[in-house]
């Protein structure tokens, strides 16, 4: 099946920067235009509707990381917001610790720094030590440790981590497990229950293919409760809608997290974007983000590129970073080559990262290889 009329993209570019912000799928761009011509035809005379919309939006999320109940989730601003939650939502002790990685995006790092005056030390594995990178992680872990948070696919290198063994470990010394999903939610299936996060958070503009400015944010049932609320306004309570209740209670299902108005422009934007993803089915969207992963991984290494992802299937997602053997000067400008030839691609960590979405035609990676070469 062509997704050709999907992503009616500029003739001769090759848009290979999901990872960092993907385009809309057309049909996204309907939904935002039929949402703004009602609004400026008729306000918000339609809002029972966009509820109804709100509340696909959260089933659909549902679906698409198979969380017990729609209930548990909840729509915030970005990935960003989702981690402060739980960072400023958990009581710490001075003397506890958080155990991460050397990789992170400043996102899953920042926040956890930030609770250094409390006492609250940020413990980071380099990665590239230890038998896995989950012993790397596992071998900083002492009797403080609270909580494990990782990045499921590393944002610089592609590498993906075995989030299954990670919470399986979690469970089995009482450690709570938050993951910062967004390079792996829309490119390949993500199962809360099977990986037993407790926390998982995720912007929708880069695998998700919807617009900046609306996340995920999915917290265990059990774990609820034990978020201390920073954030309090009148879509936060349980009787969201009865404006003249003056005795209110924060809303026992995730919306407790959501202080004010939602997004309903971005709703009903991702809601689109995500009907894509399920009408093509997740499983068909990995076998397609795998395929050109793997091509790339392979034909760069052939042609003597150093290729940082792991070629091991079940450690890389959707990208795929490399660099010039020559060093970082070579890469840099290759990468200026590239995007000087309508190669729409990033910079990350000094290596070269591609990441094609499981639309992306071969034809177009093949294309990027010949100005490679």
């Amino acid at each position: 099946m062509s997704y050709t009329r999907e992503f009616p993209l500029l003739e001769g570019l090759i848009y290979l920067n999901h990872a960092a912000v993907s385009p809309w799928p057309q049909r996204t761009a309907d939904a935002v235009q039929r949402f703004a011509s009602q609004n400026v035809r008729q306000g918000s005379l339609s809002y029972p509707q966009w509820l109804e919309a709100e509340q696909q939006l959260r089933e659909q999320i549902r679906d698409l990381i198979n969380a017990p109940h729609a209930s548990d989730i909840a729509l915030v601003k970005n990935t960003s917001e989702a981690l402060s939650i739980v960072a400023y939502g958990l009581a710490w002790n001075a003397g506890d610790n958080i155990v991460s990685s050397d990789q992170e995006f400043p996102s899953n790092r920042i926040v956890w720094e930030s609770l250094a005056p409390r006492g609250v030390e940020l413990r980071q594995a380099s990665l590239a030590h230890g038998d896995t990178p989950e012993d790397a992680l596992f071998a900083l872990v002492d009797e403080n440790t609270r909580l494990i948070t990782v990045s499921s696919v590393q944002y610089a290198t592609g590498m993906r981590m075995d989030l299954a063994r990670i919470g399986r470990f979690c469970r089995q010394h009482d450690i709570l497990f938050c993951v910062d999903a967004i390079q792996e939610i829309g490119a390949l299936p993500f199962d809360v229950q099977h990986c037993e996060a407790d926390f998982v958070a995720a912007d929708g503009h880069k695998w998700m293919m919807g617009p900046e400015g609306l996340g995920l944010f999915y917290c265990r049932e059990s774990l609820r409760e034990r978020l201390q609320l920073n954030q309090f306004g009148w879509h936060m309570v349980e009787a969201v809608g009865d404006f003249d209740q003056s005795e209110w209670q924060a809303a026992s299902t995730a919306r407790r997290f959501e202080c004010g108005s939602p997004n309903m422009l971005g709703i009903h934007a991702l809601s689109a974007s995500l009907s894509l993803l399920l009408e093509v089915g997740m499983r068909r969207v990995a076998e397609n983000v795998r395929m050109n992963s793997r091509y790339l991984i392979t034909q760069l290494g052939t042609m003597g590129f150093r290729v940082i992802t792991p070629d091991e299937t079940e450690r890389h997602a959707g990208i795929v970073s490399f660099n010039h053997p020559e060093g970082t000067e070579k890469t840099a400008e290759l990468h200026s080559k590239l995007t000087e030839n309508h190669v729409f691609c990033a910079l990350r960590g000094g290596n070269i990262r591609f990441s094609p979405h499981f639309y992306t035609p071969k034809t177009q990676l093949e294309q990027c290889l010949v100005l490679l070469r």
